[in-house]
């Protein structure tokens, strides 16, 4: 049995970020299975957009070099892999270990390499890429130092590291394809064997979805207490419209963040 347990399945689960770059629009999409996220699916937006945003920290604050070899490991749908690519980077690889998922992504983001394989075991060589991403995927892992052992190996000297994961203090409890949730004090344990921590950050509601939850109460709660086709128009309505520039990403709180973020480098 595959000793990981990675988020290719649907409902998993972004500083405030401007830019124009956007995501092809998506004709297809792959099936919902309560693990995996995806555009093009209005109940299921306001996780997208919560991915989304990580994604867009990342391409406008991170340097995507044009001679940059990118992995995107744990791709799922592909629009992270595809965001990356057109941030500039001349070589983007999206990493997941379901066939059916690599090809919708050769598919849909056909400029991005796809690779079949292991995170824990990944088909790549010693220092192979110059960034590697990993959003909302280690939770998923049985073997989570092993993962992050082999980050450290296929990234070259120097080289950028950028992992998210939902924030086990805020998270809300029972997603049964979560091995591990973790604490910010605990990913960073994780990391520091193998990495230098050049930023701690943490995902939280902007101003407008902060405002909604000041009149209505937790959106995360309301949408998990009922299936979409029974939410009332306010909440339909707050979903519908959730984008990447509802969430913010700063340091400092990150105990009270919705989701952790680091960014690390490698030595040499």
């Amino acid at each position: 049995m595959d000793v990981t347990r990675e988020k290719h399945t649907a409902d998993a689960s972004p500083i405030t970020v401007s830019g124009t770059t956007s995501v092809a629009q998506v004709t297809e999409t792959l099936p919902l299975t309560g693990e995996r996220t995806a555009p093009g699916i209005w109940h299921e937006n306001y996780w997208f957009a919560r991915h989304d945003a990580a994604y867009r920290w990342i391409t406008a604050n991170l340097p995507i070099e044009p001679d940059g070899r990118v992995l995107d490991a744990g791709c799922g749908e592909g629009y992270g892999a595809e965001l990356l690519r057109r941030a500039g980077a001349s070589s983007v690889t999206g990493l997941d270990y379901e066939d059916t998922t690599l090809r919708h992504v050769r598919r849909v983001y056909p400029q991005v390499n796809v690779a079949e394989g292991n995170l824990v075991q990944t088909p790549f060589a010693d220092r192979a890429f110059t960034t590697v991403t990993s959003l909302q995927t280690i939770e998923h892992l049985w073997e989570q130092p092993r993962f992050v052992a082999e980050c450290a190996r296929i990234l070259a000297p120097q080289g950028t590291l950028v992992l998210s994961t939902p924030n086990r203090l805020t998270f809300p409890s029972g997603n049964w394809y979560h091995t591990r949730e973790l604490t910010a004090d605990e990913f960073v344990e994780l990391l520091e064997p193998y990495f230098e921590i050049t930023q701690a950050l943490g995902l939280h509601h902007g101003a407008r979805l902060t405002r909604w939850e000041t009149q209505y109460g937790s959106c995360v709660e309301a949408q998990l207490a009922a299936g979409h086709d029974q939410w009332d128009d306010d909440l339909a309505g707050l979903v519908r419209s959730t984008t990447y520039e509802d969430f913010e990403i700063r340091p400092g709180d990150l105990d009270g963040s919705l989701d952790l973020i680091l960014v690390a480098t490698t030595a040499g």
